[in-house]
Parts: C-alpha cells; structure tokens; sequence
C-alpha cells in the first residue's frame, strides 16, 4: 500500500510539474507577443530629420527607423541618399541647393547664385525617384511683407518652370523669427500669400509645427484652413524643442488626428532634440504618440 501511495505521489508530482511546464512556456509566450511592438497604424506617413540624431552612423541609423517603421530620413544632401534608399527608405524632404536659411529668396543680389544652385539640384531630387526640396525666404533685411513676397516671387519664378519640368516641390520652411533672428516667412499666412501668388503646384510650404506654435499658435485651426499648401510637416516639443510628449504644452494626438482628417498623404517628419536619456527610445516614443 505504501509503494502504491509512493507511486502515485510521484506520478501526481510528474503530472503537477509537466502542467506547470506548459502553463510557463504559455505565459513565456504570451509575455514575447506582449513584448513586439504592435505595428504602426499607417495614417501617419512617419519621417524623421538626421540632424537631430547627429552621434549615428547614416546607414546604422537607417536600420533603426525601418526596425521602428519610419518610412524616410530626411533633410539629407544628395550624396546621403543612396544610403538612404539601399535601406529601402526614402527621403521626403531633400536638401542640397541654396545658400542657407538666412541668405535666401528675399535677397535680390542672391538670385542669380540661388538659380544656379537650384538648376543644379533639381534634376538630381528628380534622378533618384524624390519630390521635396528644400528652400528658404531668408532675412527680412528690413523690407515689408509686400517687398518680401516681391522679391521672394520674382527669384522663385527663375526656378519654378525647372522644378515643373521635373515634377519636383520647391518646399520654403515657416520658420520662428525669435530664434532664426528676422525670418522673413514666420507666419503661416505670409507662406500661403506667397503660394497664392506663385501659382504653382510646385511651389509649397514646409509647416513646423514647433515654429508656428512660437509664432502664432492655432495649429490644429491653422492645419484645418491651410493644408492644401503643406507638402510637408515637421514636430517638435514647444518649449525647448525637445520630445513631443507629456513634457511640452501641445497636445500632438489631437495635432495627428487633425491632419489624418483633413487628407493630407504628405509626411510628418519629427524634428525634435533628444532630451532623454536614450534618443532611439525617446524617438520610437514620439513616432508611437504620432501613430492614431
């Protein structure tokens, strides 16, 4: 009697262990699905800008973004954008042409250099299967708004018909005049004014998100009035320019969901400065806030 209760008492703990065995690979196998990320909900065409995440090799760097689901790196010179595209990503916002942000369009004694850049470059965004291309207003070097558009209309007009011929968006960056002392294109409606003027469908406007809250506010109103202008958009976290979560005054769910509403198929591209600690989490972070 006493082998049999030994017996029993064995296969009753062999028993008890394998069910235990299998009830811990289940709940291992439940804690991994847990652990992979779901994937991205595809609303939001996610790009991100290098400059922000300097200490990463290009090519690392690319990897990164595809393992997160970031469609495109950008604001990259051409020499950038094989190692870009060998990643099986894409560049939404290009740069390469013009004198930078301060010496621009509104100069009239720059037009001729800034046409040359342009029609250097433009044919090359086109080459490698790319749309947007960077341009700036410049200084206000103390002219009006009405000189400004003047001046900035009469230097795009030698670029557009180029840009036309390669179906490529010449895109001018709304940028705050506070920290880019006397930016000329600082208002959203200033951009739109010029647009309007210009009359092309490749000549639009890079919206900053953290650049007009500085300016002006209104985002989400601004987005709803003027989306149509936009080929592209940038995020950043306002004050500090930092990461666009709970540490900054915007809201950048409610800023998503504006934009998946009105139609716009461009890209968002976060333009923030890591803060944090570790800048790949403080990014996957801030794409997965963007993700509604």
């Amino acid at each position: 009697m006493k082998n049999i209760n030994r017996r029993t008492a064995i296969k009753t703990v062999l028993a008890g262990g394998a069910a235990l065995a299998v009830s811990g690979v289940s709940a291992q196998s439940k804690q991994s699905k847990k652990n992979v990320p779901a994937p991205l909900k595809g609303n939001i065409r996610h790009s991100v800008s290098k400059w922000c995440f300097g200490n990463y090799d290009l090519d690392e760097f690319c990897k990164i973004c595809k393992r997160i689901g970031i469609e495109s790196v950008e604001l990259l010179d051409p020499k950038d954008w094989p190692i870009v595209q060998q990643n099986g990503l894409t560049v939404a916002m290009a740069q390469g042409a013009g004198l930078g942000i301060d010496r621009a369009f509104n100069d009239p004694s720059l037009h001729d250099e800034l046409v040359k850049s342009y029609e250097e470059v433009i044919p090359q965004v086109a080459a490698a299967g790319l749309t947007n291309l960077i341009c700036f207003a410049g200084k206000r070097n103390g002219v009006t708004d009405l000189q400004g558009w003047e001046n900035c209309e009469k230097g795009l007009k030698r670029v557009l018909p180029i840009a036309e011929k390669h179906n490529v968006v010449l895109t001018m960056e709304l940028l705050n005049s506070v920290g880019h002392k006397d930016y000329l294109c600082d208002h959203t409606v200033w951009g739109v004014e010029l647009c309007r003027r210009l009359g092309s469908p490749n000549f639009k406007l890079l919206y900053d998100i953290y650049h007009m809250q500085i300016m002006e506010g209104n985002i989400i109103e601004n987005i709803n009035r003027y989306h149509s202008f936009f080929s592209h958009i940038h995020t950043g976290g306002n004050p500090g320019r930092n990461e666009i979560d709970e540490t900054q005054e915007l809201y950048y769910p409610a800023i998503m969901q504006a934009i998946v509403k009105t139609g716009y198929k461009g890209f968002v591209g976060q333009e923030f400065v890591p803060k944090q600690a570790d800048p790949i989490a403080s990014l996957e972070k801030c794409i997965r806030i963007c993700d509604v």
